[in-house]
């Protein structure tokens, strides 16, 4: 059907280990309060290591939550984390405004991960 589930804001509320188990998710959405605090505060940047160390070993990619800064986003590319949303990439738009704003995120798109200097270019 194409449908996939996220489980989101995971580390907080209702979004635990057991939760994790006992659900067929496809994707974990690591929660914004652990990505506003990188890259300088340590328990954060371990908290997000072992997320991203566990979608990799369950097979589900990790999607981090309320990107803002270019160092956030370093800091996620270095540690193996392909897919964010945040103010980084776009701000909300209006319907007509939305091809020039994928345009312009496309300088974030790279073909891998451990290659964050350079971005891949958008295809057509």
């Amino acid at each position: 059907m194409g449908i996939s589930v996220a489980m989101d804001d995971f580390g907080t509320g209702y979004s635990s280990l057991s939760t994790l188990h006992a659900f067929p998710f496809d994707k974990i959405k690591l929660d914004q309060s652990f990505v506003r605090r990188l890259p300088n505060d340590q328990a954060a940047a371990a908290i997000v290591r072992t997320v991203l160390a566990l979608g990799d070993s369950l097979g589900m990619p990790v999607l981090a939550e309320g990107i803002e800064t270019e160092a956030q986003w370093q800091f996620l590319a270095r540690e193996g984390c392909a897919k964010g949303q945040g103010y980084l990439f776009a701000r909300p738009k209006a319907l007509a405004e939305l091809p020039e704003a994928i345009a312009a995120a496309a300088r974030f798109v790279r073909d891998d991960a451990a290659s964050i200097e350079a971005p891949a270019t958008a295809a057509a």
